[in-house]
């Protein structure tokens, strides 16, 4: 792959890119060949990168692709235009930078096979996260049930409890009751008390 990069174009990028979308892709001879037939100051300067390009890469032009042709804003020049009534008015000077990588047929397979390639390992990585995603979506539910479990083990427990503190206190209640009887009915008789009276009589 080979590079040529044109920089400070005065040129505007978005001119620029309507020419450089057509060519991108499109074999090199044939790139030229339709550039030099294009009435646009984007063309002319487009076509003499592509050339530096192939030249650079030592390739042919049958034979090369135009693999990218890539516009980028550079600086704006700013100026301005006196009007009338000590007005002025700004004006824009839009610069460009232009580069084009041409590629060999080979090149552009071995790039093809690659990119097929990384999509198989994607994909390949992709089943495993979901594959691990769907385990760990089971463990909540595991955990669920043992929650549930526990939960309803407690609740067994609670249950134990209260009817034992309900059966202590009929017990309490039952010997209070029983307390309370026995002061109120005594086996036992009390004297009658004498008095000091009765005594002398």
């Amino acid at each position: 792959m080979s590079k040529a990069l044109l920089r400070f174009i005065r040129l505007s990028p978005t001119k620029a890119r309507l020419v450089a979308r057509e060519v991108q892709g499109m074999n090199a001879e044939i790139a030229l060949a339709s550039l030099e037939f294009t009435p646009n100051k984007a063309a002319k300067i487009i076509a003499k990168i592509i050339a530096s390009a192939v030249a650079n890469g030592g390739y042919e032009a049958k034979s090369a692709i135009v693999h990218s042709c890539r516009v980028d804003a550079g600086p704006v020049l700013r100026r301005f235009m006196p009007r009338a009534r000590g007005r002025a008015t700004p004006i824009r000077k839009p610069t460009s930078h232009i580069l084009v990588e041409v590629m060999n047929q080979s090149e552009i397979d071995t790039l093809k096979t690659s990119f097929k390639n990384s999509k198989k390992t994607v994909s390949k990585v992709d089943q495993s996260v979901k594959s691990a995603k769907k385990i760990e979506s089971n463990e909540p539910a595991s955990v669920a049930n043992k929650s549930s479990q526990t939960k309803s083990s407690n609740t067994k427990i609670k249950q134990d409890d209260s009817q034992k503190k309900v059966a202590q206190k009929s017990a309490t209640k039952t010997n209070k009751e029983t307390k309370a009887s026995s002061t109120t009915n005594p086996k036992t008789t009390a004297k009658p008390k004498t008095t000091k009276k009765d005594e002398d009589k």
